[in-house]
């Protein structure tokens, strides 16, 4: 099943609003649960799965995409450990759409300064 975007049809409307798509992330099985424990700070993927009790890899691995997708967890690669935490801890529902075009501005503005610096 496809990552829900804001200007898209989404399970429960064809309507393609933000709050939609917001919505049916959010009620995706395990997804309120993996932001609820990267709630406190990163964790590396197994001591996220440790948290979640029962929760397959493939899920949580398909939870975390769609997560990442939706700029709302980010992806953190360091020496021996790669975390996962959640993005912007104050998401606010109406912003969303705003919020996750921003992001992506800045990451291409860091990617050219990066190649100018």
């Amino acid at each position: 099943m496809p990552t829900p975007k804001p200007g898209s049809p989404v399970r429960g409307s064809e309507t393609g609003r933000p709050i939609m798509a917001l919505l049916d992330l959010l009620g995706r099985r395990w997804a309120l649960r993996v932001m609820w424990e990267l709630r406190s700070g990163p964790l590396t993927f197994r001591e996220l799965r440790e948290r979640c009790d029962g929760m397959s890899p493939s899920v949580l691995n398909d939870r975390l995409l769609e997560l990442r997708e939706a700029d709302i967890v980010e992806h953190h690669r360091l020496v021996h450990a790669t975390f996962l935490d959640v993005f912007d801890k104050g998401i606010i529902l109406e912003d969303w759409k705003h919020r996750s075009e921003f992001v992506r501005f800045q990451r291409r503005l860091g990617r050219v300064q990066k190649l100018n610096g």
